[in-house]
């Protein structure tokens, strides 16, 4: 009896600490944390990596390897926290912040399509951050962009300059985003393995969106502006053209599931394969219209609506049927301005009282 009550204690102890590893999560470099301090950079300060909270014993590793790398991957983080809340604005589950350290909450437990667009862009943040610190001179281990020139640069044009280190980024955050993935060891063929899978994927996916997209840069050189020669380096995106193509590739994420073989693969096998680019889901995306404790879902009530549209922002959506309150609110903005030479603009304040929306 006892030996029966020992092993169901131990039980229910891994289950409560796996709850509380998943809570925690390198995002919260993202949020208020003292990697964005730069008074903790202190030569042989060891204390910085085990005050940083939701970091796994491989990403705990690489923090004491690369100190000087960890603000920017607590800019990455932050980068792809605001771009996820931007693509969100307007739908149900808006991506919103609930504390410091599990960041988005126990919806993030749940492996649908939120949760791999999250991964996603967390991972491109990250990438994104890394190659632009390697170009700026940021960090001891890498520098410009070495990328080989591109084959259809016309041959007067000079390929140079200093272009940001997509190869470097990718690399690091695949080492350290995926290093959390990599180090959990769960039985073949169960839930948390597949989620493993899960989130592998979509990280690969964020990574692959930043590095197809950075293009090719140029300067123009030559008297007045002529430009007869010119300099070219390979660029980063812009991040927001990063999160558009991964709201698009949320619409249209893979719902997959687990085979014999303890791979994933599509529930409806009629439809083509996800590519590494792609996202995949391997659960339905829980009710956002409610509060649910359980599921980490904040509900609709008291958010702002749009009651003449009838897209998700519409209040007939977004209020999920429940009806909207209406109010009056004193809206104040720039008006009447005027260019005075030389050289400024002047602005008169104008306010007006609007409607506004809210879900009951």
């Amino acid at each position: 009896m006892s030996s029966k009550f020992f092993l169901m204690a131990l039980a229910i102890f891994f289950s409560v600490a796996q709850v509380v590893i998943e809570a925690n999560s390198w995002w919260s470099l993202g949020m208020n944390n003292p990697v964005q301090m730069s008074e903790v950079y202190i030569i042989g300060a060891q204390p910085l990596c085990s005050q940083l909270a939701g970091l796994s014993q491989g990403q705990k590793k690489l923090c004491h390897l690369y100190q000087d790398h960890m603000q920017y991957i607590g800019e990455g983080a932050k980068t792809g926290i605001k771009e996820c809340q931007y693509q969100f604005r307007h739908r149900r589950w808006n991506c919103s912040t609930v504390d410091n350290t599990s960041v988005f909450g126990r919806v993030m437990q749940i492996g649908s399509r939120e949760t791999a667009f999250t991964y996603a862009v967390s991972a491109a943040g990250v990438v994104n951050a890394m190659s632009r610190a390697c170009r700026e001179g940021e960090l001891s281990t890498c520098g410009c962009s070495r990328a080989a020139r591109p084959k259809d640069l016309p041959r007067d044009w000079l390929w140079g300059g200093c272009g940001d280190n997509i190869d470097y980024g990718y690399r690091f955050a695949k080492e350290f985003v995926d290093a959390r993935e990599r180090e959990r060891i769960h039985a073949k063929g169960s839930y948390e393995s597949a989620r493993i899978l899960m989130n592998l994927h979509n990280n690969e996916a964020g990574r692959r969106t930043v590095y197809n997209l950075a293009d090719v840069a140029c300067k123009c050189h030559g008297v007045s502006g002529s430009c007869s020669l010119k300099t070219c380096w390979l660029q980063l995106a812009d991040f927001r053209k990063v999160g558009d193509a991964l709201k698009e590739k949320y619409d249209s994420a893979a719902a997959m599931r687990l085979n014999s073989r303890g791979k994933l693969v599509q529930v409806n096998s009629r439809f083509n394969s996800p590519t590494t680019q792609d996202l995949v889901y391997i659960d339905p995306s829980p009710d956002y219209c409610v509060r649910n404790e359980s599921t980490g879902s904040l509900g609709t009530q008291g958010r702002l609506c749009n009651k003449t549209s009838e897209g998700m922002d519409g209040c007939e959506l977004m209020c999920c049927g429940r009806g909207y309150d209406q109010f009056k609110t004193v809206q104040t903005e720039r008006c009447h301005c005027k260019f005075h030479w030389c050289c400024y603009v002047k602005c008169k304040k104008c306010t007006e009282i609007v409607d506004q929306f809210v879900c009951k």
